[in-house]
């Protein structure tokens, strides 16, 4: 395992610098707007292998959302700093106070009211998580009545599954692991979220399983504080750049996530 990350990386970082030379330079004014404080501050969400992943052993960051903005401080020319959060409710909270300046998250037209996007730079499927011995065992169980299912609060998952599943009772929980939590304890009888936090999570709770098939797609999208519009051009043509020339693919597969893909070029 240690060795194929390992040359995940080194192929990472030899597709970064084969593109260094086709990527346009940010104007003064660009690079202002993106990175007022003169470092680019990016939110990640902790536990989160679709933003950042750090190896117990190694030490070595993973995640799509800390390549992607690694790789855009390189190019803005500023030093990269990262701002965490347990949860993306708090994420989003923490930056209508200016405390970051790009966040890897989902996009819905809800958000796009307070927040600035790019375009969407890869699509992660939903799924649902349930323990060893569940008497779930296709997602068509999922629609009869009374079933608990446990989700992040202020999330993707929470908006779908609130909206798309009639007979369930949805149960809240602050962060990813509390919506673990939720069903270890027996409050819930299976976690909806996003697979590749579903199968980071799985091993936490032995015999669990991810359910095959996936009953919707949650598109991630960099988000821009309002107010940045001399950068938000660079910005958007960042991720499609990043998409063409293959560091989005590089970060899921460096990442090893699963039920990822990169999202079509605009």
């Amino acid at each position: 395992m240690r060795t194929s990350r390992g040359l995940r990386s080194a192929m990472l970082g030899l597709l970064l610098t084969g593109c260094a030379s086709v990527s346009t330079a940010p104007t003064p004014e660009a690079r202002q707007a993106l990175a007022p404080t003169g470092k680019l501050r990016i939110a990640l969400q902790q536990g989160n292998p679709l933003n950042m992943l750090k190896d117990p052993k190694s030490g070595e960051m993973t995640g799509v959302g800390y390549d992607l903005g690694k790789e855009l401080a390189r190019r803005l020319g500023v030093p990269l700093e990262t701002v965490t959060y347990p949860s993306v409710g708090e994420l989003l909270e923490k930056g209508k106070t200016g405390e970051w300046d790009v966040a890897f998250v989902g996009y819905s037209a809800e958000r796009a009211k307070e927040w600035d996007f790019s375009g969407l730079h890869q699509e992660v499927e939903f799924g649902y998580l349930v323990p060893a011995g569940s008497s779930i065992s296709t997602m068509s169980n999922m629609e009869r009545p009374g079933i608990r299912i446990a989700v992040q609060e202020k999330s993707g998952p929470d908006s779908f599954f609130s909206r798309t599943l009639k007979n369930a009772v949805v149960v809240r929980a602050p962060s990813n692991p509390g919506a673990m939590e939720a069903v270890k304890s027996g409050k819930a009888d299976v976690m909806g979220g996003i697979k590749p936090v579903l199968f980071e999570l799985s091993s936490q709770l032995p015999g669990s399983r991810v359910l095959d098939g996936r009953p919707g797609i949650d598109p991630h999208a960099m988000a821009i504080p309002k107010g940045r519009d001399r950068g938000l051009a660079y910005a958007r043509q960042f991720i499609e750049d990043a998409k063409s020339q293959g560091l989005v693919k590089a970060a899921i597969d460096r990442a090893g996530l699963r039920g990822v893909v990169v999202a079509s070029l605009n």
